[in-house]
């Protein structure tokens, strides 16, 4: 079962402080504080990007018995990882909404029903659990090539993808497209991804060919091939080419998905600067948010922040509970959700 603490995109705000244990009996401890947000931006009629923040966890439904269960229905084991997603439809409106709606679906549905959760710490079944993440993509390549199939006017319709699945040390990390996932650690900020645009492939190609790469990427923006992309769910390609990595997190990290809404706005040194502050994810994720519209807001803004601390102090949970959600948002469909999360690291 996956507690999805949110998912989608919905007029007006949802804020909720929850904590999971991930492990028992281990030597060290935290917290994972976790918030998203979407905007639809300031010159865009509809938003097509989508994200997810989930708790991943076996759970069993009581139907009927005698035994003591205090009237509960529904009984949850450990949780098996979160589950982290931001995705940036394409296709035109509907389309894209549609696009990197299906894909969010369908990778719920995929780590629900087909991935293996038990996952031993060998590298022969670490690379096989990449491989079936990376599997997903396909099974979402083929709910938007069936539905483009039935609805012509969406048959160019896809999406990127940046999921980062925890399993607390481990992040597992699949990717396509131009949305992108950062880590922050000791306070130097790190792009773990690379856009899949046609003027970051001539640049990586100037680069192995020992051609100006400047000069490259200046003529393939001048052209309009950043806007480019050559890997994504759907868009009428064949299938996706998913990059994937795996690393061990630690306390302290701070992990960022986001799509191009955000870093078309915001230059590097201006996230690094939000991402560095001593403020909770939910303040974050809000101000970054702001920031992106207030450099003129040209495309939906999604953003998922993950702050992995030793222990959230109370006058900053008192802080987030007394903040008004929409106080920093200039738009009808600004959306935030702050989890904060129990860490362990296993022994």
């Amino acid at each position: 079962m996956a507690r999805i603490l949110h998912f989608g995109r919905s007029a007006g705000g949802i804020e909720t402080v929850q904590r999971f244990i991930l492990g028992k009996g281990d030597r060290m401890s935290g917290f994972m504080d976790c918030s998203g947000g979407s905007d639809i931006g300031r010159q865009r009629s509809s938003n097509e990007d989508h994200f997810l923040i989930a708790d991943v966890c076996k759970s069993m439904r009581v139907h009927q018995t005698n035994l003591g269960l205090d009237h509960q229905s529904r009984l949850f084991g450990d949780t098996q990882g979160k589950l982290l997603i931001v995705a940036d439809g394409m296709g035109g409106n509907e389309s894209g909404e549609r696009a990197s709606q299906l894909v969010l679906d369908t990778i719920v549905d995929y780590v629900l029903n087909r991935l293996s959760w038990l996952l031993q710490k060998d590298a022969v079944n670490e690379q096989d659990f990449v491989e079936q993440l990376k599997h997903s993509l396909f099974e979402c390549q083929k709910v938007i090539d069936n539905e483009s199939a039935m609805v012509p006017q969406r048959r160019k319709m896809g999406s990127t993808l940046t999921l980062a699945y925890i399993i607390w040390p481990r992040a597992f990390l699949i990717h396509v497209g131009d949305s992108r996932c950062y880590l922050l650690r000791d306070h130097h900020l790190r792009q773990l991804t690379r856009d899949h645009t046609l003027s970051q492939l001539i640049e990586e190609n100037s680069r192995s060919s020992k051609l100006d790469a400047a000069i490259a990427v200046q003529e393939a923006k001048g052209k309009g091939l950043s806007h480019v992309l050559w890997n994504v769910v759907g868009g009428g390609s064949e299938k996706p080419h998913p990059d994937a990595t795996a690393f061990d997190l630690k306390i302290g990290d701070t992990l960022m998905l986001c799509t191009d809404g955000l870093t078309n706005m915001l230059n590097f040194d201006q996230i690094h600067k939000r991402l560095d502050a001593n403020t909770s994810s939910s303040i974050t994720c809000k101000q970054l948010l702001a920031d992106a519209n207030l450099s003129g807001g040209a495309d939906n803004i999604t953003v998922v922040v993950s702050r992995f601390v030793n222990q959230i102090p109370p006058e900053q949970l008192m802080q987030e509970l007394e903040q008004p959600l929409q106080a920093e948002a200039e738009t009808d469909e600004f959306l935030e959700v702050q989890s904060v999360e129990v860490l362990a690291q296993r022994a």
